[in-house]
């Protein structure tokens, strides 16, 4: 017969998933083993961690829309597939620059 299962409190391990803290740091928080945490507890370290990324992202969201321009540019780069352009105009003709080559065989 093996030693009683440790209670835990699943609503605390989902809270601290949900502000990002790793399994670790949870059983560290809990005194038990991350191993507990994975094998017992791992829709709700699951969940947390969804709840963590959706409140990240609605603050972002909230930050873009108050006029946080490099957050609206960051969101149009994830969300939109948009990209920076590498182009340098010269007596208005656009040269799109290719990677820099050092010593003939290096690409920056």
């Amino acid at each position: 017969m093996g030693r009683p299962l440790k209670q835990l409190d699943e609503e605390q391990i989902e809270a601290l998933a949900g502000i990002g803290c790793t399994d670790e740091e949870i059983a560290v928080a809990l005194k038990c083993s991350s191993d507990t945490l994975t094998r017992r507890f791992a829709e709700h370290l699951r969940k947390g961690r969804e709840l963590c990324k959706t409140s990240l992202r609605r603050m972002q969201w909230k930050s873009a829309e108050s006029g946080n321009v490099t957050m609206q540019i960051w969101l149009g780069k994830q969300l939109l597939g948009q990209k920076d352009r590498n182009d340098v105009t010269s007596d208005d003709k656009a040269i799109v620059l290719g990677p820099l080559v050092l010593d003939g065989d290096k690409e920056l």
